[in-house]
């Protein structure tokens, strides 16, 4: 994903029973005070669990009908309600997910969008026990002859992807030049418009789209690249209370079938393999 510069933007959530709504623009000061200690974790301000994302993402994180939801979305609701606040949701440039800027800045409490776990990031942030393994895909439009990621290069189409991804490093180490764009939805469009004739992007993101008949009629996946990714959420180096929280409420979701349930409404028929990761 491509940063979008300091642009921020805030957003309310309650439990993920009743959604979430838009509550302000351009800004980055929410509306609990100042912090405070909430069953023994440190939140960023009081009243609420401060969550940042980088939007759009569906279905881990994306504005439906005025209201971000998403996977990521839900389970992070969880943490909340056993904190006994709220969720907050800032929408922040991807690159400071990697960095653990506005964690360190104490902005954010948590980092949640759909982030892969790498050695890399780890020297910047903690991650939580993983909790969705991915695939990429390549999807391609039906009319332009590919059938492989190695039909891209060898017919000559051109490919795209969501810029500082992991998808898009896994292609650029196989030789391969692809056209980054700034978001999931700009990727779409660049295969919509023919700016591209394939991308590659995580399997969840494209299952979401196929689900649109017009996208589903026009596209096909020709290949599932196991890259072995794993998703974490990220806190700020140290913060071992609120990784407990997480990782507690991830599993006790498991437990009580929660993540199912919640696993099925964002991503589709439950696969137990992808969605309980051995921790790495």
């Amino acid at each position: 994903m491509k940063t979008l510069g300091r642009r921020t933007r805030l957003l309310a959530a309650t439990t993920a029973t009743a959604g979430l709504v838009l509550v302000a623009g351009c800004t980055s000061s929410g509306s609990g005070g100042g912090p405070t200690t909430v069953k023994g974790v440190h939140l960023a301000k009081g009243g609420q669990l401060t969550t940042c994302t980088h939007l759009p993402y569906p279905p881990f994180q994306s504005e439906i009908n005025g209201k971000v939801q998403g996977f990521d979305v839900s389970l992070i609701d969880l943490v909340a309600k056993n904190l006994g606040v709220k969720q907050q949701i800032l929408d922040t440039p991807f690159e400071n997910f990697k960095t653990g800027a506005f964690l360190n800045s104490g902005e954010c409490d948590v980092a949640a969008a759909g982030m892969t776990i790498t050695p890399e990031r780890k020297k910047n942030v903690d991650f939580s026990d993983p909790y969705f393994e991915a695939t990429q895909a390549v999807l391609v439009d039906k009319s332009s002859g590919v059938n492989s990621l190695a039909d891209v290069k060898a017919k000559g189409k051109k490919l795209g992807s969501q810029a500082q991804t992991t998808g898009e490093d896994y292609v650029k180490s196989k030789g391969y030049d692809p056209i980054s764009f700034e978001s999931s939805d700009a990727v779409l469009n660049g295969l919509r418009t023919g700016q591209v004739q394939a991308v590659v992007i995580d399997y969840p993101v494209v299952q979401g789209w196929l689900k649109d008949k017009a996208n589903a009629d026009k596209f096909k996946v020709v290949d599932n690249l196991k890259t072995g990714e794993q998703y974490g959420f990220t806190v700020k180096k140290g913060n071992k209370a609120l990784l407990d929280a997480i990782n507690k409420a991830l599993k006790d979701a498991k437990a009580d079938g929660d993540y199912k349930k919640i696993y099925e409404k964002w991503i589709g028929p439950y696969d137990a393999s992808v969605a309980s990761p051995a921790a790495s």
